[in-house]
């Protein structure tokens, strides 16, 4: 008798030849074609390889954003999720930001507790990232989570917050996203970006990757060596993994280059 939960994959034979000539063994060649992968150019694992970041909507303005409330000397509050992929996402975030030129009283970061706070950004969360007058954020950054938060994007932006969702979840159908200052989902309409299935944290990421991007162009770096990203892809790859999204070509590249971080103690 099949057993119902297990998917049946096609692994079409001219594929697993054609993998098999680029010299992978023919079982990874069969599961390598098994899961999607179509032709040998998609075994380049190499970070030239990634999707550029200017292909996902938002991110570049998401990095002017970031750019200029860091030159400003403001205040960002990452509003995180309790899963990995959100717990990686925020580690993301807060060590790149700091690479890229935030001071360490510049940041802070909140986790809702779902029994309270509810999920994603509430207004109660809202509220408990400025409940210290003293270290009240001028911008939040969610991650992993935002693109379904209308309430507590429209209840920042009451308060006078910047507001920056990047998330990687579905919209939902029929209605319209949150009035945040930029949003950057690769599932939000008219984005291109051809890696739907990116994590969280693959998000935020491509986020510090455009936001880098920007400070080179107004010519921070020349002359100083920019911050190395890929330093974080351990962390990518964990909560990549951890949310067992699917490993299409761009995420198997992310996760390939952190796991060879992991293995040679890159941490």
């Amino acid at each position: 008798m099949s057993n119902p939960r297990l998917a049946l994959r096609d692994a079409p034979p001219r594929i697993s030849f054609a993998l098999e000539q680029a010299g992978v063994h023919p079982l990874l060649a069969r599961l390598l074609a098994g899961r999607g992968v179509r032709n040998p150019d998609e075994l380049d694992d190499g970070l030239p390889r990634l999707l550029p970041p200017d292909s996902l909507l938002g991110a570049a303005a998401a990095g002017r954003l970031l750019a200029d409330a860091i030159a400003a000397g403001k205040r960002v509050c990452v509003v995180a999720d309790y899963d990995c992929d959100g717990a990686t996402a925020c580690a993301v975030a807060l060590r790149g930001l700091a690479m890229l030129g935030a001071a360490p009283s510049q940041l802070g970061y909140v986790v809702p507790d779902r029994a309270i706070h509810g999920y994603g950004l509430t207004p109660a969360i809202v509220d408990l990232a400025c409940a210290d007058s003293a270290r009240r954020p001028d911008v939040l950054v969610t991650v992993d989570n935002g693109i379904a938060s209308h309430d507590g994007v429209a209840h920042a932006r009451a308060l006078g917050l910047q507001v920056l969702v990047t998330d990687h979840h579905l919209p939902a159908a029929g209605l319209p996203l949150p009035v945040a200052d930029v949003i950057v989902n690769p599932n939000q309409p008219d984005c291109g970006f051809t890696s739907k299935s990116i994590a969280g944290v693959g998000v935020m990421f491509y986020v510090l990757l455009a936001m880098r991007a920007e400070l080179r162009a107004r010519g921070q770096y020349a002359t100083q060596a920019q911050p190395r990203l890929d330093s974080l892809l351990d962390l990518v790859a964990l909560g990549t993994v951890a949310d067992v999204v699917k490993l299409d070509a761009n995420n198997r590249r992310l996760v390939a280059q952190g796991l060879k971080r992991i293995r040679s103690g890159r941490l």
